[in-house]
C-alpha cells in the first residue's frame, strides 16, 4: 500500500488584542506554551507552538494583538505580528464572537488579501447563544475566507474540526521538529513569561502594561532543584509598592504561583527569588527593550 505523504507547514494566528489567540494555540498544541490573561497585549513576542500527529506537523505562530502602537514596545509587537506572515502556509484570523467590533472587521478585511489558505476562527462560542453565533457566521459569509470555524478553546467545541481543516490545508513537507517538541522558546524565556503572567493576573489595571521580567540567573543545582533569580521591572515608584504589596504579600503570591508552573515545566523543585526595580519609560528605550528580551531593530 502506498504510504501517505507527510504534511507540514506554518500557520500564523492573528487578531486584535484579547480575542483568545494564545488560549487557542495552547489548546491546539495540547500544552501551555504561551501565557494567557484577560489583559490586552499579554503576548508581546511571536511565540511558536508545535502540534504533531500521525503523518503531519503544524507549526503555529501566535502573535501580539494587532493594535495602534503608542510606545517602542508596541511598535516592536506590531513588527513581530507582521513578520509572522512571511512564508506561512496557512492563516488563522481570530475574532471573539461575543465582541465583534469595527477593529475586528477591519482586520478580517485586511487579512483577506493574504495569498494563502485562510480560516476565520470565531472564538469563545461558549459565551453566546446559537442565534448570535449563526448571525456572526452570516455576517462574515462574504469575507473571502476558505472556511469559517466556530470554536471554544475552553470547552473544546469545534477544536477537532479546526485541527482537521488545518491539517487538510497543509502542503506536503518535512517534519520540522521532533514529535515531543512543543515550542522553540528557551526555558529562561518561558520562565520569565510565567512570572509576568502571574503579575498580570493579580495587579491593578494601571500596572500590567509597564511590567517586564528579566531573568538574572537560572541554574540547575541538582537533578531535583533549580535556582532562579529574576527581576520584575515597572515604570513608576508607586507601581513598585503595588507589586510588592503590604508586607510583601503581592510579590509572594506572584512568586508562589509562578513557582508552581515553573516546577511543572522544568520537572524539578524551584527556589524562585524575585526582586522589583523601577525602570522609567522602559517601553520606549531600545536598550531596555533588548535587556528584557524584546529585540528593537
Amino acid at each position: 500500500m502506498e504510504k501517505k505523504a507527510y504534511r507540514s507547514g506554518f500557520a500564523a494566528i492573528l487578531g486584535r488584542p484579547n480575542v483568545g489567540k494564545s488560549t487557542l494555540m495552547n489548546a491546539l498544541v495540547g500544552e501551555k506554551v504561551a501565557i494567557v490573561s484577560s489583559r490586552p497585549q499579554t503576548t508581546r513576542n511571536r511565540i511558536m507552538g508545535v502540534a504533531s500527529g500521525e503523518g503531519w506537523q503544524i507549526v503555529f505562530l501566535d502573535t501580539p494583538g494587532l493594535h495602534k502602537p503608542r510606545t517602542k514596545l508596541g511598535e516592536y509587537m506590531m513588527r513581530a505580528a507582521q513578520e509572522a506572515l512571511d512564508g506561512i502556509d496557512l492563516l488563522l484570523v481570530m475574532v471573539d464572537v461575543g465582541e465583534v467590533g469595527p477593529q475586528d472587521r477591519a482586520i478580517v478585511e485586511d487579512m483577506a488579501g493574504q495569498k494563502v489558505r485562510k480560516l476565520l476562527v470565531l472564538g469563545k462560542i461558549d459565551t453566546v447563544d446559537e442565534a448570535r453565533q449563526l448571525a456572526a457566521i452570516a455576517s462574515f459569509a462574504d469575507a473571502g475566507y476558505d472556511e469559517i470555524v466556530p470554536v471554544s478553546a475552553r470547552t473544546g467545541r469545534g477544536m477537532d474540526e479546526l485541527k482537521r481543516l488545518i491539517v487538510e490545508g497543509l502542503p506536503e513537507g518535512p517534519q520540522y521538529f521532533p514529535d515531543d517538541m512543543m515550542t522553540d522558546q528557551p526555558e529562561r524565556v518561558v520562565c520569565a513569561e510565567l512570572i509576568r503572567e502571574k503579575a498580570l493576573l493579580h495587579l491593578r489595571d494601571e500596572v500590567p502594561h509597564g511590567i517586564g521580567v528579566e531573568m538574572m540567573a537560572i541554574e540547575r543545582v541538582s537533578n531535583t532543584l533549580t535556582e532562579i533569580h529574576a527581576t520584575i521591572y515597572c515604570e513608576r515608584a508607586s507601581h513598585k509598592g503595588i507589586i510588592i504589596g503590604k508586607q510583601g504579600a503581592m510579590l509572594r503570591t506572584i512568586g508562589q504561583e509562578a513557582r508552581r508552573d515553573i516546577e511543572a515545566l522544568l520537572g524539578t523543585k524551584v527556589n524562585l527569588q524575585l526582586w522589583v526595580k523601577v525602570r522609567e519609560d522602559w517601553r520606549n528605550r531600545a536598550d531596555d527593550l533588548r535587556t528584557l528580551g524584546y529585540e528593537d531593530k
